[in-house]
């Protein structure tokens, strides 16, 4: 998947997660988390080290995740966004925060329960 495909799963999701989820839940938008961490993608398809951008991008959304809600919201943008891809293109989104020393609570993947999310 080249990344013209990466940017059109990340708007699909995007879309789709704002279709089905309820306006008020979280102040955090699908919209800003994938600008946030959209200086990611090139790292996430060709592997090397994440951007200092990417990591600063992590870095924004942990501190803006206030509460419970907005880290679910995160976790459900990041969740719908990692359907479109698989194989290595996973792995390398889920080590995005191990790479930029960042600890978030739950892994990058199709298959999070972010409803768990605390």
């Amino acid at each position: 998947m080249g990344v013209r495909g990466a940017m059109l799963v990340m708007a699909a999701a995007a879309l789709v997660f704002l279709a089905v989820a309820p306006v008020a839940e979280s102040a955090i938008s699908c919209g800003q988390v994938y600008g946030e961490v959209s200086p990611c993608i090139n790292y996430v398809l060709y592997g090397g080290v994440p951007p200092p951008q990417c990591c600063q991008g992590v870095r924004n959304l942990l501190v803006a995740a206030v509460s419970r809600s907005d880290r679910q919201s995160i976790c459900r943008c990041l969740k719908n966004a990692a359907q479109g891809i698989s194989g290595r293109t996973i792995e390398a989104a889920a080590s995005i925060p191990r790479k930029c020393k960042l600890s978030i609570s739950y892994k990058i993947s199709p298959t999070t329960d972010c409803s768990r999310v605390n």
